[in-house]
């Protein structure tokens, strides 16, 4: 972790708290036969990767990952990493930090011309000053900030190392 940087949450925690998400999941599907986790390029793919690991190593559920990539200034164009078909399916978004809640909102796009049996966000850091109506039902650490701060997620490969306020 470098000097400088208000730190919110350190790799420790974080190990923490995803493995609690995981068992919320778990938790709140506990009849599901099957999830699809879509990580949100880049860091809610990490985010993804860990918490399917957790879960499948918990419960007897058939977990699938996607990935979603979008621009999150100006989301036009989503792509997913692989096309299917999402009726009656679960699906959970993860993605790193909700900062204004765009992204989120954009990320339900791809899922809008089929019918899911439910759709459910994660985020690891929710802002509670988001500027769009979504709320993520699982949130690994939520804070209250000035308009102005932005939370940033540290990676490094595939390890989250830190959150931290800039």
């Amino acid at each position: 972790m470098a000097k400088g940087k208000r730190y919110i949450l350190q790799k420790e925690i974080i190990e923490k708290k995803i493995n609690r998400l995981a068992l919320e999941i778990i938790e709140n599907n506990i009849d599901e036969k099957e999830l699809i986790f879509v990580g949100v390029e880049p860091s809610g793919v990490i985010v993804a990767k860990k918490l399917l690991t957790i879960i499948r190593s918990l419960a007897s559920v058939e977990v699938h990952l996607l990935t979603m990539n979008l621009d999150k200034v100006k989301p036009q164009a989503i792509e997913l990493s692989s096309e299917m078909n999402f009726d009656n399916k679960v699906v959970i978004i993860v993605d790193d930090v909700t900062n204004s809640g765009k992204t989120l909102l954009y990320a339900l796009k791809p899922f809008l011309n089929f019918h899911p049996k439910k759709i459910q966000t994660l985020v690891l850091v929710e802002r509670s000053h988001t500027q769009f109506p979504i709320n993520a039902n699982y949130k690994g650490f939520s804070l209250a900030t000035t308009l102005q701060e932005h939370i940033i997620v540290e990676v490094d490969g595939e390890d989250i190392t830190g959150a931290y306020l800039a």
